[in-house]
Formats: structure tokens, C-alpha cells, sequence
């Protein structure tokens, strides 16, 4: 059975599933609107900073709004996220600043956000490695007692996400059997957008994603991730169940890359033009304005409020971008350990040593 998940069609009608339906305020809807809106400038600005040179590399999210913006947003304060690359809808859910994401994709840090304080993990560029990261970190909140108390304001969950190509890894498979064995309180989020780079899903898997969770021995559900309504009343629920020591499960979020893999990469070189436009008549954002404005929840006063939010935000990491600076080389020592060991100083001092015995022939060089 292929059973899609969806609260809201992309013709922006309604719908109530029995199992994972939900009542939104106006407030809520308009939430999510904007967050996705605001998301996709993101997107397209740090798209045009790497066209500008201004960025090594960029992973568009262009398509996938709802499916990070509806699992971040049913995330709980003290919920932990591991993410992957492209998670940055997610990010933002958490509060970290996007100009923090520009510093990885420039190449000026490794990332400028701390993760114990915003929950949100380092991204992640081996393919499917947090998967494991997220399950260990699940099982450590195990013994630590935050599962299964009943306090709200206590248990927590993990989410691990994750795509499509992904899940063919053996790092995530591996990750499935832990978590199924130790029963781990982690949600594995899987964002299939249909391509892995340029392999399609139909050679990746002969079933349906979410079903690969039955042979693992906990549950899996097939969202739509187009859907941001859906993509949170789902992850919500998944998220409950672990905080409630009930075990995993993997949600699909049954999307579509509108982009490219990343700015090095050429789509048009293996898909069809033609699946693109039927997809863009499934787009995130539009669906949810057209259920706003057919219910009276948004004006045109609204709408010109958040572009002239949207264009601040262009702005701020437009300018913070290039106005950041280069890190010194022994940055690179920084933050590998909570507390420096005498291993890394001894190679600190040796480095700082080195550099210095060019000093005297090409100190511009090494003030680089």
C-alpha cells in the first residue's frame, strides 16, 4: 500500500486524514508562510553570492521548504538535530543565523553555530554518517532519563535527516539496526526529492521508501513534503512517539529537487524539463497562498510587509558575506576538542613555528 500523507492539495483545498489531521490557527498558517518564504530568499540569494564568486559551493533546498520548514517547527526546544547539507530551512527553525551557513559554504569556518546550544548539529558532508551520530545520541539520552517521564518540558527526541541517495548507504542501514535494537528515540527524516545527485529514486529502491522501515521492525510513513501542514502533523507525531519511548520511525517526505544537487551541478544534463513544470505546479509556497488568500488569512499588506522583510534579509547576507573575514590559519585548531590535549598544542606550536621560519623572506605571504 503507497499511502501519501496530505493535509493540503497543491490546489490549496483541505483535506483531513483520519489518522494525523490537525487544526492550524491563522497565526500558524501565516507562520509557516512566511517561514518558507523567507527560506527560499535565502536560497536564491546564496545561489547568486556562489554565481558572484562569493561562495565556493552552495546545496539548494528550492522545492523543499514545507518538508523543513513543517520538521522544524514540530520540534521541541529540547528536541537534537542532525542534519545533512541542506538543511537549511531546519537551521533557521532553530535560530541560527544564515550568515552561519554562508561562513561553511565560503570556507571561513566550520560552521559559526554552537550545537549544544541550538540543538542543531554541524552539517554533515559524508553521506549518511549523522544517521549513526543521531542513534548514538538518542541512545545517550536514553540512559540519561529523558525519555518516556511524561514531563513535557523534559523528553526529548532526535531527528536524523537525510535523502533518498542516502539511504542506500551502509551508515544508514547500520543506523536503522541500532535503532530498532536499542529501540532509540530518534526520528529518521528522509527528504526524498527523487534524485541521488543525478541516480533517480527508480533505481534506488524497487518500494516505496518508508516501507524499508518494516523489515527494520519499527514503523515508516510517506508524507507529502510538499505539504507543510502534513510534513509537521507528521513529524509531530513521530516526534512524540520517540519522546514517549515508543522507538523510531522514518518519515518520507515525498518531495521534489527544483534545483540543482549543489551550484557545481547541471540537472538538465538527466532530467526531463517536463517533470520539472509538473512539479512546480505542486510548489510548497504557492499551495499555501492560495488556501490564505481563498480564506481571507492574508492581504496585500501582508504580503508587502514580507517582501520588504525578504529584501532585508537578501541585504543582510549579501553584506555579511563579503564582509567576512578570513580566519587566521590556526583556526583550524580550534574547537577539535572540548579541551585542548597536549597532542594538538605540541602540533599547534609546531605549525605556529613553521609559518614563522618564512617570516623573514615573505612576510606578506604569511600574513595571508
Amino acid at each position: 500500500m503507497n499511502e501519501l500523507v496530505q493535509l493540503l492539495t497543491p490546489e490549496g483545498e483541505r483535506v483531513h486524514p483520519p489518522d494525523h489531521d490537525q487544526d492550524f490557527d491563522a497565526e500558524t498558517l501565516r507562520g509557516f508562510y512566511r517561514d518558507m518564504v523567507l527560506v527560499r530568499r535565502i536560497d536564491t540569494e546564496a545561489t547568486a553570492l556562489q554565481r558572484h564568486g562569493e561562495l565556493g559551493l552552495w546545496a539548494q533546498l528550492l522545492g523543499q521548504e514545507a518538508a523543513q520548514i513543517g520538521a522544524g517547527r514540530a520540534l521541541r526546544a529540547q528536541d537534537h538535530v542532525f542534519p545533512t547539507y541542506r538543511e537549511h530551512g531546519v537551521a533557521y527553525t532553530r535560530g541560527i543565523d544564515p550568515l552561519d551557513l554562508l561562513g561553511l559554504f565560503r570556507g571561513v569556518d566550520h560552521g559559526g553555530w554552537d550545537p549544544a546550544q541550538k540543538h542543531f548539529g554541524h552539517y554533515t558532508i559524508v553521506i549518511g554518517a549523522q544517521t549513526l551520530h543521531a542513534v548514538g545520541y538518542a541512545m545517550g539520552m536514553q540512559r540519561d532519563g529523558v525519555i518516556g517521564t511524561g514531563d513535557p518540558d523534559r523528553d526529548a527526541a532526535v531527528v536524523a535527516h537525510f535523502g533518498d541517495g542516502a539511504s542506500s548507504q551502509g551508515d544508514v542501514n547500520e543506523a536503522f539496526i541500532f535503532a530498532a535494537s536499542y529501540n532509540a528515540p530518534v526520528v529518521f527524516f528522509c527528504q526524498n526529492n527523487q534524485w541521488a545527485i543525478s541516480e533517480p529514486i527508480e533505481r534506488q529502491s524497487r518500494i516505496p521508501l518508508y516501507q524499508r522501515a518494516r523489515g527494520f521492525g519499527f514503523p515508516g510513513v510517506r508524507v507529502d513534503g510538499n505539504d507543510v501542514l502534513a510534513t509537521y502533523a507528521v513529524t509531530q507525531a513521530a516526534l512524540q512517539r520517540a519522546r514517549d519511548g515508543e522507538g523510531p520511525t522514518l518519515v518520507e517526505a515525498y518531495t521534489y529537487r527544483m534545483g540543482a544537487h549543489t551550484t557545481t551541478d547541471d540537472p538538465t544534463r538527466y532530467r526531463l524539463n517536463a517533470d520539472l513544470e509538473h512539479w512546480k505546479l505542486k510548489d510548497p509556497i504557492a499551495r499555501l497562498e492560495v488556501y490564505l488568500r481563498r480564506h481571507g488569512l492574508v492581504d496585500d499588506a501582508f504580503l508587502a510587509d514580507l517582501k520588504s522583510e525578504a529584501d532585508a534579509l537578501g541585504h543582510h547576507l549579501r553584506e555579511g558575506c563579503k564582509a567576512m573575514p578570513d580566519p587566521p590559519p590556526t583556526a583550524i585548531f580550534d574547537h577539535v576538542y572540548a579541551e585542548e590535549t597536549e597532542e594538538l598544542r605540541a602540533q599547534r606550536e609546531g605549525f605556529v613555528a613553521y609559518r614563522e621560519t618564512f617570516e623573514a623572506h615573505h612576510p606578506q605571504e604569511v600574513a595571508r
